[in-house]
């Protein structure tokens, strides 16, 4: 199992509406009103840029988050695997040199400190090649995060939902 050169790392791929409520959709529901200390993002030092590959992770009181996307319908929701004080080292030779960032871009920066209301799942069903993918949305006080599949890597979008988008709650 490829771990993205994150030790402890487990991916769990699923990629049904259904069976990602059904594995997850309890635990994420009791992060509801918990606050959210952190949001950790992959950094390619090289470039200064993130690296969407790797995992997004949101550090709330009690429980850390980790969402992966990869291929066109892929979905990795774990918790409390990944050590953000740990290195990063790509397990292939494209010769990356990552690290973990907390909150390094600058729309990041805002959502530490809020409180979180709700999640819900998003499934895409725009009318294109991309239908059925899936989307974890995170709505705070004040503002929200949804991480999607941006084809094979992590997407982040800030504002709600657009069209083509179906909200499904996530209910404990």
């Amino acid at each position: 199992m490829f771990d993205f050169g994150i030790s402890g790392y487990q991916p769990h791929w699923l990629h049904d509406r259904g069976a990602i409520a059904a594995a997850h959709g309890r635990r994420s529901a009791a992060l509801a009103g918990q606050t959210l200390h952190q949001v950790w993002l992959v950094w390619d030092l090289d470039d200064d840029e993130w690296f969407p590959d790797c995992p997004v992770l949101l550090a709330f009181d009690d429980d850390q988050v980790e969402i992966n996307h990869q291929k066109f319908d892929d979905l990795s929701v774990t918790f409390n695997q990944i050590d953000p004080a740990q290195p990063v080292v790509w397990p292939t030779s494209d010769g990356f040199s990552l690290a973990w960032r907390a909150e390094p871009l600058p729309t990041l920066a805002a959502l530490p400190g809020q409180q979180l209301d709700h999640v819900e799942l998003l499934e895409w069903v725009g009318g294109t090649m991309a239908d059925g993918s899936l989307a974890i949305r995170f709505i705070f006080t004040s503002a929200q995060l949804t991480v999607y599949n941006a084809l094979d890597e992590n997407g982040l979008q800030f504002d709600p939902p657009g069209q083509g988008w179906l909200q499904h709650p996530l209910a404990g």
